[in-house]
Order: C-alpha cells, then sequence, then structure tokens
C-alpha cells in the first residue's frame, strides 16, 4: 500500500516532531482497546509522549469528565486524513454531541493541524466505490461540524490545508497560532477548493475567497485570523494553558469568555491589506479570463506574480472554482456540501487531478500537461458536465 500524501505537502520536506500533551486525566479509545481513570482533580495536559508513539491509532479519541477532544495522530504524514479516520472522526463527533459539553479537536506534534487528505490514493483507485466514500463521508463529516450542537474548538496550529480546513473552518471556534499556515491549494493539482470551500470562501471579505481558492496563497500565522478564516489568535506556547482552562470550565457558556482571555491581537498587520483593494479590484471580473485581462492590464509586481501563479494552476480547474464560488455564494453550506460531491465525482471521472498528482506529488516533475492546456479551450459545456446532477441514488445526502 502506497503512503499516504497529503494535499500539496511535498514542498515541506522532511521534519521532526514534538511531543502531544495529553490529558492526565482521560478515557482514550483506540481501536485495540479502551482504558478509563477517574479523579476529581481537575484535568490537566500531561507529556504521554511514549504513549504516542506507542499507539497505531490514527485519531485519538479522548474524554474527560463531560469534555471531549480528537487528536489526529499521524505526524509522520502531517496527519493526512484517510477514509478510515474520516469514520474514527465522524463516529466520536457524533457520541461527544450527545454526551459533551464541548469538543476540542487537534494535532499531533508541532507541524500540522491537518494537511490534507491521501489523495494519492483517490487519483490512483480512480471512481471506485472506497474513493467516492471517502469524499461522501468526508463531506458529511463537514455538515455535521458547520451544524454541532455543543462548543466545537479546533486548534488549527500548524499546516491547515484541504482535509484540515474542512475539519476546522466550519466550526464555530477556530484558534490560530503563529505556526499555522492555510491554504486551499487544489487548483494546483487539477481538483478544486471542495470541503465546504464553496461555502466559506466567497464569504470572506471582498475578493479575498476568490484569490485564495484560485491562486492557492498561503496564510500564515496571524494572516489565519486576519482573513477571518480563524476566530481567535493564541501564542503557541499558551494552547496547553488553553486547553487545561477550556477542560475545566464549568460551563460551555463560559467558553467565549475564556477564548476572549487567551487570544492576542496580533502584533503584525495583514500581509494582504497593502494589495486587498487590488485583489478586490483585480478579482472582481465576470470569468477568468478577465481577472488575468485585469491582472496584465494592472501591471504591478503583485499583478505580474499573481499572473505568473495563475497560469501554472489547471485551467479547467480555475473554470470550475470560479463557476462554484459564484453558486456558493447564494447557497447553504449543506447545498455547496452537495455540490462539490458532484464535482468530486466528475474530477475520479475524468479531470486534470491525476495528471496534477502525477505531476507535483508523484513524478515531481513539476510540469502538468493540462487538458484542456489553456483557458479558450476549456469550454462552457465542460464546465457545466461537472455540476450536473448525479443520478438519485448516488447523491449526497445530508
Amino acid at each position: 500500500m502506497q503512503n499516504p500524501i497529503q494535499r500539496l505537502v511535498c514542498t515541506f520536506g522532511q521534519r521532526s516532531y514534538g511531543q502531544l500533551p495529553l490529558f492526565g486525566v482521560v478515557a482514550t479509545t483506540t481501536t485495540n482497546s479502551t482504558t478509563a481513570r477517574k479523579s476529581t482533580k481537575s484535568v490537566q495536559p500531561t507529556i504521554m509522549a511514549n504513549s504516542i508513539r506507542q499507539s497505531s491509532s490514527s485519531v485519538l479519541a479522548t474524554e474527560s469528565s463531560n469534555k471531549g477532544m480528537i487528536i489526529i495522530n499521524r505526524p509522520k504524514a502531517l496527519n493526512a486524513i484517510n477514509l478510515e479516520m474520516v469514520r474514527k472522526i465522524y463516529k466520536h463527533l457524533k457520541k461527544c454531541e450527545k454526551s459533551k459539553s464541548l469538543l476540542i479537536i487537534k494535532g499531533t506534534g508541532e507541524k500540522a493541524f491537518c494537511a490534507g487528505g491521501d489523495i494519492r490514493a483517490l487519483v490512483e483507485a480512480g471512481p471506485t466505490d472506497e474513493s467516492k466514500s471517502f469524499f461522501r463521508e468526508e463531506y458529511t463529516t463537514n455538515a455535521l461540524i458547520g451544524n454541532y450542537k455543543i462548543p466545537y474548538i479546533a486548534i488549527i496550529d500548524g499546516i491547515t490545508m484541504g482535509g484540515g480546513v474542512g475539519l476546522s473552518v466550519h466550526g464555530k471556534y477556530r484558534v490560530a497560532t503563529d505556526r499555522t499556515l492555510f491554504a486551499m491549494p487544489e487548483t494546483a493539482i487539477g481538483l478544486f477548493p471542495d470541503v465546504g470551500g464553496s461555502y466559506f470562501l466567497p464569504r470572506l471579505q471582498g475578493k479575498l475567497g476568490l484569490y485564495l481558492g484560485l491562486t492557492g496563497y498561503r496564510l500564515r500565522g496571524a494572516d489565519a485570523f486576519h482573513a477571518g478564516i480563524a476566530t481567535h489568535f493564541c501564542d503557541v506556547n499558551q494552547i496547553p494553558e488553553l486547553e487545561t482552562a477550556l477542560l475545566n470550565c464549568p460551563d460551555a457558556d463560559d467558553v467565549p469568555e475564556l477564548l476572549k482571555k487567551f487570544h492576542s491581537t496580533p502584533e503584525k498587520a495583514f500581509t494582504l491589506e497593502p494589495v486587498l483593494e487590488k485583489i478586490n479590484k483585480n478579482f472582481a471580473a465576470d470569468s477568468v479570463e478577465g481577472i488575468l485581462e485585469n491582472l496584465q492590464a494592472d501591471g504591478s509586481d503583485w499583478a505580474k506574480k499573481t499572473l505568473e501563479t495563475l497560469c501554472k494552476m489547471s485551467p479547467t480547474s480555475m473554470k470550475v472554482t470560479y463557476r462554484q464560488l459564484e453558486l456558493g455564494s447564494q447557497l447553504s453550506l449543506a447545498q455547496c456540501l452537495i455540490m462539490e460531491y458532484r464535482l468530486a465525482v466528475r474530477h475520479l471521472e475524468r479531470s486534470d487531478f491525476k495528471e496534477g498528482v502525477r505531476a507535483l506529488l508523484i513524478d515531481k516533475d513539476q510540469q502538468p500537461k493540462w487538458q484542456p492546456s489553456t483557458l479558450a479551450d476549456v469550454s462552457e459545456e465542460h464546465v457545466q458536465w461537472f455540476f450536473r446532477k448525479l443520478p438519485d441514488t448516488e447523491e449526497l445526502k445530508l
């Protein structure tokens, strides 16, 4: 079986991974066993690195009194998720929604919250029942998070891309740190910004969401907060203390005040602030071709770099993404995910997806051969094909 490769993490190289703070008082569920420990003392995060190294579970579902936590535990793969993991996460989310007062989700190690999905395996499998199941169950999990009945707190410390965005951005609270690295880089691999991208991206300020979706621009640290991706920003050294406070808060109604207490106003201004006006102006065009024309007319260094970036992306993916976000701006999250499932199935059947993954993640020659190779050759009929309704028995049911 191939080692899972998450979306666009090929540029990050080899990493070292820190220890994972776990609860000193916890009931930890793994695939093999369940160990319960009870105590009347307050919950404190403690270092249990040996337990993590010895655990073969890719998802650690921990509980303490009436609080729940999900820990994505694949640090060597930057916590990339696969179908088995999606199922474990969904199961624990459903359980905690009924029995807990709040839930925290985080990733193992210091490098990633979750860098995305196991796309290499999906591409190699093609439009099989299992590959379709991954998207179907992933999007179902995204919908659950978007309508979660108890406070949902995602600690997006480290790389947060693709599937990791879906596990965080739809929750009520998203806590970024100075190590956060956010991106939706799908157009570079012939895909589209999924996991609800059609819902949250067009709801960011101005044309910022369209810019992020088309270019895959990376937001680092406090920029995730400035952009509206994160609801709070916290110094990474205070995260263990924040977790302790959340695990010991007597009432879920105290969560907003606790997060406010640990939130620190970023010292640095939004990196994109100087070009927001240009983004809004150039990306207001009524087509992808129009955006490129605007950038050419702009002529600034920023416009030239942006144009260079867009010219590397799949022409089909850019046109699908433009239409997707345009439609998504008027749809509910559930409607967006239903639409995106249709797009996902079509991309498994016939798209630039396989070629993009080959060029960037498998052969790594960085020379994808897009088909069609130009925007002009991507017909309106072809774009519409991606959005066509599936047979009733195959549609995503939410």
